[in-house]
């Protein structure tokens, strides 16, 4: 079921264009990569999504009728600038945005309880923020931002300033928060993160959308698939029997006339046609067909955008 769309949004800043004709679907109970090189448009769209800024053309719809401002109490958003009031007590503040998001009182006290519990800041929360180390600051703003259980959540960069056991409490409850239905937009850099996970990824380029789709389906639709071989056998011979068809982009040589290799198939060859390739001069002993990450496939968008520009 969907609740988010985004229908044909133009947005310019002087005569910069920061986004052309974006069109995006979102889906409840999924999360979304948003991913794109620096400058793309993927802050000037949240913040489209957010009403700070209004587009001049286009329009966003949230579960079927076109936003209002009021709505964005409906959606909780994590910034990648943060921003923190940092005389005031942990308590105090994660009370005073619960409030500020329609909450109760006693509401918001016992979400704050809840989170507190969670993430391990009993002891924190009559502290002031200024006191707090960069790593508790960055838990107190996720608080802040999914207080009042917003069904669809946005967090731009939400890794930042975490080190690794922090940030994989994060990682843990941004999973939870997707079995419990919300859905999520990610905007970040971290691709070892949207490869953790995200159900789909939009990619932006030059404000332009180059990439939607469901994260298995592109790995699937990669042309140029790579296979990684392990034989036995003399290496040179392996390489020798190889025509321009397969292009060797790894090797690892294992011992004992052992080695394993990473190909990239091409000119629409077949597993079967390297077989037969290779077949009369080393012994396979596995063959796998190696995915490409979402780093690769993100790559691969941006270069073929930008090739296609520049003939």
């Amino acid at each position: 079921m969907e609740i988010l769309r985004l229908e044909n949004i133009y947005k310019r800043f002087g005569q910069s264009a920061a986004l052309r004709d974006v069109n995006l679907t979102v889906q409840k109970g999924k999360i979304y990569g948003l991913l794109g090189p620096n400058g793309a448009g993927k802050t000037t769209l949240i913040r489209i999504i957010n009403k700070i800024i209004q587009p001049d053309q286009g329009r966003v719809l949230l579960n079927g009728r076109e936003m209002i401002q009021e709505d964005v109490f409906s959606i909780g958003y994590l910034p990648e600038e943060r921003g923190l009031y940092h005389k005031m007590r942990v308590k105090d503040y994660l009370l005073f945005i619960g409030q500020l998001k329609n909450m109760s009182k006693q509401d918001a006290k016992i979400a704050i309880a809840d989170w507190a519990s969670k993430l391990k800041f009993e002891d924190w929360q009559n502290k002031k923020i200024g006191e707090l180390s960069k790593g508790m600051a960055q838990k107190i703003q996720f608080v802040a931002t999914i207080i009042n259980a917003p069904d669809l959540i946005i967090l731009d960069e939400p890794f930042s300033g975490f080190d690794p056991v922090n940030a994989e409490i994060i990682r843990k409850e941004i999973l939870i928060l997707k079995k419990e239905g919300k859905t999520i937009i990610l905007s970040t850099h971290n691709m070892s993160s949207v490869e953790e996970l995200c159900d789909h990824i939009f990619l932006i380029n030059d404000s332009e959308k180059i990439l939607d789709g469901n994260v298995a389906d592109l790995k699937e639709k990669v042309e140029e698939k790579i296979f990684s071989i392990q034989f036995k056998g003399i290496m040179m011979a392996f390489a020798n029997a190889l025509w321009a068809g397969y292009e060797i982009i790894d090797k690892k040589d294992l011992g004992n006339e052992r080695a394993k290799v990473w190909l990239r198939m091409r000119q629409g060859n077949k597993i079967n046609d390297l077989f037969d390739t290779v077949k009369n001069v080393v012994e396979i002993e596995a063959v796998q067909e190696e995915k490409p990450t979402i780093n690769e496939i993100f790559i691969a968008a941006v270069e073929k955008k930008e090739g296609g520009q520049n003939e």
